[in-house]
C-alpha cells in the first residue's frame, strides 16, 4: 500500500497549475492507493459541478490533470473546514483508487462558523482494500497552545471516532512538532497510534516545512509537523519526504510525505 498526504496551499501558489500538474504527474508515477489533502480550496462564486464540489476545487482539477495523463479510477471525498483567504471555501480531501463504503466528515472544534478560520474538521473515508476494511482520516488541526481552539481538545473530539475494530489512518498536517516534547505529536502516540515514519525501515530528515510559513513565522529550522499515523503497529517500508525539490518539485509550502507498507 502507498499512501501520500500534503497540504497543498491551494490557488496560493505563484506557477499553480504547473504545481497541480507536478503533483498529478506523481501520482500517476507512483499509483498511491490513497492521498489526503489539506488547505483544499474552491472559490466561493464558482459553480457547483457535483455535489458540494465546485468547478475550480483543487482536488477536481488534480482528477482532470489526471486524466490527461491517462489515469482514471480515483474518487474524491472533499469537505469545508472553513473560509479561507476570504474568497476560498477551504477544507480538506481524500483521494482514493479503492472502492469508498463510507464517508462522512465531522467538526472537532467547539466552533462550527465557517465565517471563523480556527474551525477545524476532519474528513473520513472508509474503503475496500483488497477486500480489508480500512478507515482513512485527513485533518488539519490547530495549535498546541492556542487559547480558543487547543490542539488537544480537537484530538480528543477525533479520538471518538477513531475505530477499535479495525485499520485506521490519520494523515494530514497536526501543526505539531515532532520535537515538542508533551506536545501535540506525544499526545497522539500516547492516544495509541504509531508514526509510520519512526516504524519505517527507510526513512529520510522526515521535515515537511522549511523556513517561515503562515502559522510558523519565524521558523529558522525544519519541522516535521505533517504524519502518516496508523492505530496499529505496521510493516512499513519507508518513509520518504515528496515535494522538496529533490526528486519531486516544490509545490506547497508544506512538503509531502509519502509512506509504503506491506499489509
Amino acid at each position: 500500500m502507498k499512501l501520500l498526504t500534503v497540504n497543498v496551499h491551494a490557488w496560493q501558489e505563484d506557477n499553480q497549475m504547473e504545481k497541480i500538474q507536478a503533483l498529478a504527474a506523481d501520482i500517476a508515477a507512483e499509483r498511491y492507493d490513497v492521498i489526503a489533502m489539506q488547505e483544499v480550496m474552491q472559490s466561493i462564486g464558482a459553480p457547483l459541478v457535483s455535489g458540494v464540489l465546485k468547478e475550480d476545487n483543487y482536488g477536481l482539477v488534480v482528477l482532470d490533470e489526471l486524466k490527461k495523463l491517462g489515469v482514471t479510477g480515483y474518487d474524491i471525498v472533499w469537505a469545508q473546514a472553513h473560509i479561507g483567504y476570504e474568497t476560498y471555501e477551504e477544507g480538506l480531501a481524500i483521494l482514493t483508487r479503492h472502492p469508498i463504503t463510507h464517508y462522512e466528515s465531522f467538526f472537532i472544534t467547539e466552533s462550527t462558523s465557517m465565517d471563523t478560520w480556527k474551525t477545524r474538521v476532519i474528513v473520513q473515508a472508509d474503503i475496500d482494500y483488497n477486500g480489508r476494511p480500512v478507515t482513512f482520516f485527513s485533518g488539519h488541526f490547530g495549535w498546541w497552545n492556542d487559547e480558543v481552539e487547543p490542539f488537544e481538545r480537537q484530538f480528543n473530539n477525533f479520538l471518538k471516532h477513531v475505530p477499535s475494530d479495525r485499520l485506521a489512518f490519520l494523515m494530514g498536517d497536526l501543526n505539531n512538532p515532532s520535537v515538542a516534547k508533551d506536545e501535540g505529536y506525544d499526545l497522539a502516540l500516547r492516544s495509541g497510534f504509531y508514526d509510520t515514519y519512526e516504524l519505517a525501515t527507510e526513512k529520510d530528515g522526515g521535515l515537511t516545512i522549511q523556513g517561515s510559513i503562515a502559522g510558523w513565522e519565524g521558523n529558522e529550522d525544519g519541522l516535521r509537523i505533517d504524519y502518516i499515523l496508523c492505530n496499529q503497529k505496521l510493516d512499513v517500508l519507508s518513509s520518504l519526504v515528496r515535494f522538496n525539490g529533490n526528486e519531486t518539485p516544490i509545490i506547497s509550502d508544506h512538503m509531502g510525505v509519502k509512506a509504503e507498507l506491506n499489509l
